[in-house]
Order: structure tokens, then C-alpha cells, then sequence
């Protein structure tokens, strides 16, 4: 692209944009408060408040959370189910897991309810071969009753559609001829691979959300458009990758994770122009943290994600957990007289208490702003109200100061966060020492250091716009389509010219897919992957293969590789099936500059000069602590902590003996304990 292109994420809190100039680096930046009942409202204003010229935009990429919010609070559209006779259940049956791990309690609703659930007589068997015609009579009555009951959209689900789906797409032509809408998902579009339930939950999580994310960006692309805009609305998918807002609503589900994945990319693509593929990242904003690890550079890609308990959605996502702790977090001491943080969350509206918009509630960044890491200047009187809620709803309560208290609640959320980091790392076996922790959201560098020290990672690296972040991976997100396509058979059996022809196709489509769109990419690659597992398993083990499509001999030599690395067990004797087959296709976008994310002719020429004033900040204790502007600092500054470092889209506080330094890029990399990384 040679114009301006825009990225825009909606967050939890807050809506940011970051406009690019590809030919000069020039950005304009804006953060506005998000418009939860309708987040069009947000783009539009952080358009506005960066002075965007809407006819000068080449290209706007949006990250949302809609299809996620809507998820997650059940406002889901009205959704029928038509199934094979005798699974109408499978959404329920589930896994045998149960909502906790230790007793029977808990409850589970489904995404689609029992009585919306109709079954007709067909069947396949696992080779694909029919054992039942479809009732196509029954198919129709089906689609009527359905719409008698009011439902919006419709899933088509059947019983090993992955291996022969003649009998969902006829389906799906009947009761296309009786929808009033385009809103009929067939389970195998979505998910050609083996797993009934798997298959069916994120078939009908794609119809649940269809409506609701059509409609939204439906309405955002008219307002963009009755302003000047004259391009597509391109929106971030859940895997990294974009597609245009026009087709977005087919395949909905896989916006799931928008704007955590746009975080991730901005962390690859700023990780490589910075010299470290290992990173660790760590968003906090005001309402969750989103966690992932980077190996090598690559972006951490899986397709079992599960948003929530039995909510399985099997469409590639960028592999980001979630905790429910945000500077909005609220702090309580419960009736057990144990301390409390998140998941609930103060939002924007009212907010924490510092914000004197109403808030009432202690929450982590009135922790802070106690503690003197946030300014207590942009305050007031508020922060009297919340020194005296932690005195009183915290502090009395535990026998603390309100100062202990604040820090109290600051310790349990860091436990909280560290545990998610250590759930991407150590769980997986990589030893955190060997990754660089990337900090950004609105709140992320106030915990970063802690955080590094708990995990005992070396150093930290805070880009030059933390609480920009995701929407610069909007910026910067390459383009990509994934595939999945189940084979299910013992690889000394499989025919090996159907898995060539199989990848092939996959590479095929996807190098089409990226072709018909308007975004020249600069070099598009495949990336062939494959599902495999010991004949008796339950579980897969994905296998990458980076050298391209495999002959039979080099694709168990990397299943035995891949298995040893992961188990450390040679398992040679035991026979190897060959499950799925994956191939990505990326089409790498130009590199865009990001020297100017800061702007060098806002840089002064010494430390001392960047430096605004000292103020008492709690470190175990008060000390007088100086504070930078991060957009004063020299290129090549170098100091200790404490410190403070301030910013318009974040707050970063280095602690003590902490030794920091900045690059070429404008990054802040930070070596914990001072010693040489």
C-alpha cells in the first residue's frame, strides 16, 4: 500500500489508532474511550481525534472484540441446529469434563438450547460412505419449525460431514431456499476435520455471532464510507491475519481473538526490527491480560483454543491466554477475609476511583496511583477518596495501612498474571530465562519488571507505544489463510499422492485467497503442518514441516522427532497415524518504519533534560524517584531505577537496581538487576 493505512483496536477500555505514512514513517496517534453499546461510536472518534483525512486513507484495518463480547456475555442471535437422528446432544455431552475440576458442581449452558436442536434421518460413516439418505422432506419441515421459533441463523451439523459433506450441502440448499438471510453455517466449511463436537460447537458459535458482527461492521463501513472513505474496511482475524469486512460475517468465528492476535503481530514484527525472536508478551489493559509466547519469531498459532469452559473453537487463533486482571480490576476482602482482585472489572464508565468519574470501587490502578507510580497530578481529590477506600475497605479489614494494602493488592495481581505467563512457558517446557518479556497495553509496563523478576526472565523490552500496540499489529499484520483437512489413517497406509495433492490444493486456495485481495503482499510463503499421533492415542501432536510437502519416510522422522522433543519417550515400534493435514499460506507485508512512533525531533539532547521532576514513588517503602518523558529521552539514553517513564498512552516504572536503555526504534529494553543480559 502505497497510502496511509490506519489500525484501530477496540479494547476492554480503551479504542486506539495509529495512521502510518509507509513512504515517510509519519503516524498520528489517538486513544479514546470505547463505546461498548456500539464500538463504531469509539473508530469514529479516535478518527476524529487523530484529524484523520478519511478520503486520504488507503487502507483501515480493524481488531474488534464483538464477536468475543457477545460470546462471552451470551448476547448471542437466536440460532437453530439441524443434526443427525440421535446427536442433537453432542453440543451438550460435550467431553465428559465438568465445569470444576473437584466436586459436581457448575453449570453449562449451550450455545444453541435443546428445543432449537431438530434431528433428521441421514448418516455417513467415517470413510465417508452413506449409510442413511438424507430425508430431505424432514430437512425442510426442519428449517420451517425453526424459523417458527424465531431463530436468526441456522447450523447445518452432520455426522462425519468431514469425510463426504454431500448431505450438508444439500441440506444447506433446502433451507437456503426457506432462510430469510444468508446466515446458514455448515459444519464442514468452517472445520473439514474429524471430532463431532469440536466441529459442531464452533459451527454454532460461528452462527451465534454471524448476525451480530454482519450488522456492526455493516454499519461501521457506511459510517466510514458517508465520511470519505473510499476502500475496504479490512477486519483482524483471530489467527493474525485480515479479511475484508464485506466477507468477514461468512466465517465469523474466526474474529474471535481479533485484537489480542494484532498485539501478538505487532510483538513479532517489532521483536525482529529489535534483534529478539523469543519473546514473551504480556498486554495488560483495563479489564484482562492477554499472554503469549513467540519462539523464533513465528507466531504462536493453535487451532484448540477454548474461549471458556466447553466453548471449543477449532479455527486457527492465535494461541493467547487470558486472566481477568486489568488496571480496572476491582479489589475486595471477601467474606472470609481473604484478599481478592478481578475478575470483575470497573471498565471505563465509571472507572477506578482515580478517575473521579463515579468509581467506588478499589481497583489496581488506584493501587498505583496511591503508590505514586501513576502521576498523582492527573487526580486531584480523587486520590483522597482512594487512599481512604484503601484505608477502610482494604487496609482495616487485613490490619494493613492503606499504602500495605495498595501494595497487597498489587502483589496478588502480579501472582495472577505471573501464573498466565508461566501457563505459555514453563508448562510447555521453555525456560522463561530464554525470552525477552514484551510489556505493552495501557498497564502492562507498570507490572512489567515484577513480573520479569518473579519469572526470573533477563530483560524487558516496552516498545515505543505500549498502549498503542495492538493497533499498530492492525498496522503491520501480514495477510494469511489456514487449513485443515482430516485423513484420519496409519501413515504406512496413507496414499501418499492424495497427502501431496491434499497440501497442494490447500497452498493453491490460499495463495488465490491472498491474490483477490487489494493488499500487495511482498513475498507470500506456505507453511505446511500435520496432526499426528501413535495408532491407540486420544491426543495430537501437531508436527511442523519446514521444508515443505514430505515423503513418507521424512514425515515419521519428524513425528518421532517432534513426539521425543515434546516427551522425551522413542516410541520407534509403535505405528504412527497420520490425522490432518494444515497448511498456512502468509503473504508478508513491506516492512513499514517505526523510528517515528516517536518523534525524533521531539528528543532532547541529555538525560537531564528529558527528566520533569522527581516525586515519592513506593518501592517496599517511599523513595524519591525521578521521571522521564519517554518522547524527551535521547536516542541513546541509559539510566537506573528507580525511574519513572511517562508517556501519553502509558506509564512504565523501572525498579531499582533495574539499568535500562533505548534503541534506534524508540524501545525501552530493560536488563533486570542491572547485569549485563
Amino acid at each position: 500500500m502505497a497510502g496511509l493505512v490506519a489500525g484501530v483496536d477496540v479494547g476492554g477500555t480503551f479504542t486506539d489508532l495509529v495512521i502510518c505514512d509507509p513512504s515517510s514513517g509519519a503516524v498520528r496517534l489517538a486513544k479514546v474511550p470505547t463505546t461498548p453499546d456500539n464500538q463504531a461510536g469509539g473508530v469514529l472518534a479516535a478518527l476524529g481525534a487523530a484529524g484523520a483525512d478519511m478520503a486520504a486513507l488507503d487502507l483501515i484495518v480493524h481488531g474488534t472484540t464483538t464477536t468475543t463480547n457477545a460470546l462471552l456475555e451470551r448476547k448471542l442471535a437466536r440460532t437453530g441446529l439441524i443434526t443427525t437422528a440421535g446427536f442433537r446432544d453432542v453440543l451438550e455431552l460435550g467431553r465428559r469434563t465438568r465445569p470444576r475440576a473437584y466436586g459436581m458442581t457448575g453449570t453449562f449452558t449451550p450455545v444453541i438450547p435443546r428445543d432449537l436442536r431438530l434431528e433428521v434421518a441421514e448418516r455417513m460413516d467415517a470413510r465417508g460412505r452413506v449409510l442413511t439418505p438424507l430425508d430431505e422432506a424432514a430437512v425442510a419441515a426442519a428449517a420451517r419449525r425453526l424459523l417458527a421459533e424465531g431463530c436468526e441463523s441456522l447450523v447445518i451439523h452432520f455426522l462425519h460431514s468431514y469425510a463426504n459433506p454431500a448431505h450438508e450441502r444439500r441440506a444447506a440448499e433446502i433451507a437456503r431456499a426457506l432462510w430469510p438471510n444468508g446466515h446458514v453455517t455448515c459444519g464442514h466449511m468452517l472445520l473439514s476435520e474429524s471430532r463431532e463436537y469440536e466441529r459442531g460447537v464452533t459451527a454454532a458459535v460461528n452462527a451465534a455471532v454471524q448476525p451480530i458482527l454482519e450488522r456492526y461492521v455493516a454499519r461501521l463501513a457506511d459510517d466510514l464510507a458517508g465520511r470519505g472513505y473510499r476502500h475496504d474496511l479490512l477486519v483482524m482475524n483471530g489467527n493474525g491475519g485480515m479479511v475484508a469486512a464485506r466477507a468477514v460475517g461468512r466465517e465469523a468465528v474466526k474474529t474471535v481473538m481479533s485484537g489480542p492476535a494484532s498485539g501478538v503481530m505487532a510483538a513479532v514484527c517489532i521483536g525482529r526490527r529489535a534483534g529478539l525472536e523469543n519473546l514473551v508478551t504480556y498486554d495488560m489493559g483495563g479489564t484482562s491480560t492477554d499472554v503469549a509466547m513467540i519462539r523464533g519469531g513465528r507466531v504462536p498459532v493453535s487451532n484448540e483454543i477454548e474461549i471458556e469452559y466447553a466453548m471449543p473453537i477449532h479455527v486457527p487463533m492465535v494461541d493467547v491466554r487470558t486472566v481477568g486482571a486489568g488496571g480496572g480490576s476491582i479489589a475486595r476482602v471477601d467474606a472470609g477475609g481473604m484478599l481478592r482482585v478481578g475478575p470483575d472489572s470497573a471498565g471505563s464508565r465509571p472507572g477506578p476511583i482515580c478517575y473521579g468519574l463515579g468509581g467506588g470501587e478499589p481497583t489496581i490502578s488506584d493501587a498505583n496511583a496511591l503508590l505514586g507510580r501513576l502521576s498523582p497530578g492527573r487526580f486531584g481529590q480523587a486520590l483522597d477518596r482512594v487512599r481512604l477506600t484503601f484505608a477502610n475497605g482494604i487496609g482495616a479489614p487485613l490490619g494493613l495501612t492503606a499504602e500495605r494494602a495498595a501494595e497487597a493488592v498489587l502483589t496478588l495481581a502480579n501472582i495472577h498474571m505471573a501464573g498466565a505467563l508461566r501457563m505459555v512457558s514453563i508448562s510447555v517446557g521453555a525456560d522463561p530465562r530464554d525470552f525477552t518479556l514484551f510489556a505493552f497495553g495501557g498497564a502492562g509496563p507498570l507490572h512489567a519488571t515484577a513480573l520479569a523478576r518473579e519469572l526470573a526472565i533477563p530483560r524487558v523490552l516496552v516498545p515505543a507505544r505500549p498502549g498503542l500496540t495492538n493497533a499498530l499489529g492492525c498496522v503491520v499484520a501480514d495477510l494469511r489463510h489456514d487449513f485443515v483437512r482430516t485423513l484420519n489413517r496409519p501413515l504406512d497406509q496413507a496414499d501418499m499422492d492424495e497427502v501431496r495433492a491434499i497440501w497442494a490444493a490447500q497452498e493453491a486456495e490460499g495463495r488465490r485467497l491472498i491474490g483477490d485481495g487489494r493488499v500487495g503482499p511482498a513475498e507470500i510463503r506456505a507453511e505446511f503442518s500435520a496432526d499426528m499421533q501413535f495408532v491407540g492415542q486420544t491426543h495430537l501432536l501437531r508436527v511442523a514441516l519446514p521444508g515443505g510437502i514430505p515423503d513418507r519416510a521424512a514425515l515419521q522422522q519428524a513425528f518421532e522427532r517432534a513426539y521425543f522433543d515434546r516427551f522425551r519417550v522413542d516410541l520407534a515400534t509403535i505405528r504412527a497415524n497420520l490425522v490432518n493435514l494444515n497448511c498456512s499460506v502468509i503473504g508478508r507485508r513491506p516492512e513499514i518504519d517505526l523510528s517515528r512512533l516517536i518523534d525524533p525531533g521531539g528528543r532532547r539532547a541529555s538525560l537531564a533534560a528529558a527528566r520533569t521532576g522527581t516525586r515519592p514513588v513506593w518501592f517496599d517503602g517511599w523513595r524519591e524517584t525521578p521521571v522521564y518523558r519517554r518522547d524527551h529521552l535521547p536516542a541513546d539514553a541509559a539510566f537506573r531505577g528507580p525511574a519513572v517513564v511517562e508517556q501519553m498512552d502509558t506509564t512504565i516504572v523501572i525498579e531499582p537496581p533495574d539499568a535500562v536503555a533505548t534503541d534506534g526504534e524508540g524501545n525501552l529494553l530493560i536488563t533486570i538487576g542491572g547485569a549485563d543480559g
